[in-house]
């Protein structure tokens, strides 16, 4: 049995190629052709913290973490422990009845919420299928047909969501998508003024666009929109999907902005890296609509016994460790970092975005993404660029991340800027 360098012995039996070889026949040849010309052709082999090794046993800094899918990091041991206890008792459950693990979350969301306005809940098993029950319950709720959403958005790839989408390229295949949904720009308030109406069901945002290159709306954007969406009789969605669980520095983004959105999303970090579950969280004056059509939506999977019980050990840890803080103190260290790096590399680095851990620096050119992504890898750190901006590159680290890791990739950065600034390569 092979030995991976951290000392454990490896469970794998195939080895990189033949592992890159099976996933191009059998499930996407381009994905890795793309992953391996930009240096991400990473095999996962053992995962710890902030941590992710490759079958080979070499150590990376895990700065993609799915999107923020690993806030409390990579295998957490009291995340696993909850997983295995769950398993004495319980299975997926049956998703028309009830269960003592699903009203113990939906009670512990409603309580957390923000301003703990939100006090009803619908669970789901991806972040995509989050956006359709959102969607759903506006357009239901307010007998109106129209949703708007933001250019360069991102709320996944299912029926609804995918209609959303700000990215042109995901959706062109697909048409004719669903009707009436309306795109503006991003952090206009005034844009948003001229289309929103009696007609409008919802405004769907993202409290910081991530896929659209970690874009950080104006202070006053949040407000405005809830304004403009009372005034108009329209529900605002937020899909904190991405951006919850501490990411930004706050359990959810939309408390920076002091703001509660009627319909709440949120997904990937909420089952600890471990057990897939999502839920949409909305106020109470919703719940008419389910009252009237209580079978209007069901998902097999969505909210299972056991996703209920990694979510609840899930959001323990993160309160119980108060991530949010440290997001933000780390994040404070990557950005004095990132002001050194721009100044020493002008010609590389035109500017960086963050708030708590979720940065995103943006290049001087549309190569510099994949030359930095290949680079980083070389150098123990996996970081990649927006597929709507190839200047931007997210960082996303684990929240549990401490100093020496953040140091490292800074040091990682510089090596890899010099690197590029000189015509070379690190060998």
């Amino acid at each position: 049995m092979k030995k991976n360098r951290a000392g454990g012995k490896s469970t794998h039996h195939l080895d990189h190629d033949q592992i890159l070889k099976l996933f191009g026949q059998h499930i996407n040849p381009s994905k890795v052709r793309i992953l391996k010309s930009a240096g991400l052709d990473l095999v996962e082999g053992k995962r710890e913290g902030p941590y992710v090794w490759d079958v080979s046993g070499n150590r990376f800094i895990d700065c993609i973490t799915g999107a923020g899918s690993f806030n409390v990091g990579r295998r957490n041991p009291e995340i696993i422990n909850a997983l295995k206890e769950a398993l004495d008792d319980y299975d997926l459950g049956g998703f028309l009845f009830f269960s003592e693990a699903k009203v113990q979350l939906a009670e512990k969301l409603a309580s957390i919420s923000p301003q703990g306005l939100l006090k009803c809940v619908t669970f789901g098993c991806g972040g995509g299928e989050s956006i359709d029950f959102a969607i759903k319950l506006s357009r239901g709720s307010t007998l109106r047909p129209t949703v708007i959403t933001a250019d360069r958005g991102y709320h996944g790839h299912t029926g609804f969501a995918l209609s959303g989408i700000g990215r042109d390229a995901y959706r062109k295949p697909f048409g004719p998508l669903m009707p009436e949904f309306i795109r503006v720009p991003y952090g206009d308030l005034d844009a948003l003024k001229k289309v929103i109406n009696e007609n409008t069901a919802c405004v769907l945002l993202e409290p910081i666009q991530g896929e659209g290159g970690i874009i950080i709306p104006p202070e006053s954007y949040f407000p405005g929109v809830r304004k403009l969406c009372d005034e108009n009789g329209a529900l605002l969605i937020v899909d904190e999907i991405q951006t919850g669980w501490g990411r930004t520095g706050k359990l959810f983004c939309c408390e920076h902005y002091g703001i509660v959105p009627d319909i709440l999303c949120v997904g990937k970090s909420m089952g600890g890296g471990l057990y897939p579950i999502t839920a949409a969280l909305y106020k109470e004056e919703l719940q008419d609509f389910i009252f009237a059509n209580p079978f209007i939506h069901f998902s097999t999977f969505g909210g299972s016994d056991l996703g209920c019980k990694v979510a609840l050990a899930t959001i323990d840890y993160i309160e119980k460790n108060q991530l949010w803080l440290n997001a933000e103190k780390m994040g404070m260290i990557f950005q004095q970092g990132f002001e050194k790096l721009k100044l020493q590399y002008p010609q590389i680095l035109a500017e960086y975005r963050r708030k708590g851990l979720m940065m995103g620096l943006q290049y001087a050119s549309e190569h510099m993404g994949p030359r930095m992504s290949f680079e980083l890898a070389k150098r123990g750190v996996i970081a990649v660029f927006s597929a709507n901006d190839p200047r931007v590159m997210r960082f996303m680290p684990s929240l549990v991340i401490q100093k020496e890791d953040v140091l490292f990739v800074l040091d990682a950065l510089d090596k890899s800027m010099g690197a590029i600034s000189k015509g070379v390569s690190h060998g």
